[in-house]
């Protein structure tokens, strides 16, 4: 069994995950807003459970609760759920969201997603990394509508896609009354293109912020800015 792989207050097992740990989960789950103070929170696809984890050591909120739909990464987030120090605030229901839909009546104040983005079609020879990774199984379509009918009406969900799918998505989000409030342009380092879009919607239209952070000056050497937004996580930040 591999070793798991530790943060500063709890640690994640992830052996029979498709989809292993990564910076966009990571930063997800360090930059999403709290400010609203959220009873209840949902991860959409939450895979090892990371950024459930992440939101259960930054708040209190009473209920936080994922979704995912591959079996083995359920397995495995239960475990890391209860090997956490929040286990009794966290659940994770092994269904997929159409399904989660149909059975649930609650709202969220928080919904999060780290959703698959791949749209072309690609092969790594793992059936269930090609399924975590590829939007067919969770397009952005489903994944708006979901959350327009899971979130409170005082909700906020926060999300991370590929840069060049922005504009598209906002649209989508926009036709289904969720109104773009902040949006981080993330570089790999200063001399890269943009790569990934954080962002966050609500019911309310309000102007956007909008601003970037770059992860590395240059290789294994972080900025300020990013140390000061992963530091509680990280053992070596």
């Amino acid at each position: 069994m591999s070793k798991p792989f530790k943060f500063k207050q709890f640690q994640i097992r992830q052996e029979r995950c498709a989809m292993k740990i990564g910076t966009d989960g990571v930063l997800l789950g360090a930059w999403t807003t709290l400010a609203h103070n959220p009873k209840s929170i949902l991860d959409i696809g939450t895979g090892t459970g990371l950024i459930a984890l992440m939101l259960a050591q930054r708040c209190e909120a009473e209920t936080i609760d994922a979704l995912e739909i591959d079996e083995g990464a359920y397995e495995q987030c239960v475990e890391n759920f209860e090997a956490s120090p929040w286990g009794d605030r966290l659940f994770c229901y092994h269904a997929g969201l159409d399904e989660f839909l149909g059975e649930i009546e609650d709202q969220y104040d928080l919904i999060v997603s780290n959703p698959p983005f791949h749209t072309e079609e690609v092969s790594s020879g793992n059936a269930a990394r090609d399924i975590a990774r590829q939007n067919q199984s969770l397009p952005f379509e489903e994944l708006i509508e979901g959350v327009s009918n899971l979130l409170s009406p005082i909700g906020i969900f926060c999300t991370i896609i590929p840069y060049k799918e922005e504009t598209q998505f906002i649209m989508m989000a926009e036709q289904s009354g969720l109104y773009s409030q902040h949006m981080t342009r993330i570089k790999g380092n200063p001399y890269s293109e943009i790569k990934r879009s954080l962002l966050q919607f609500s019911f309310n239209e309000k102007e956007v912020i909008k601003d970037s952070l770059t992860i590395e000056t240059e290789r294994h050497r972080y900025t300020s800015e990013y140390i000061v937004l992963t530091k509680e996580f990280y053992l070596k930040m």
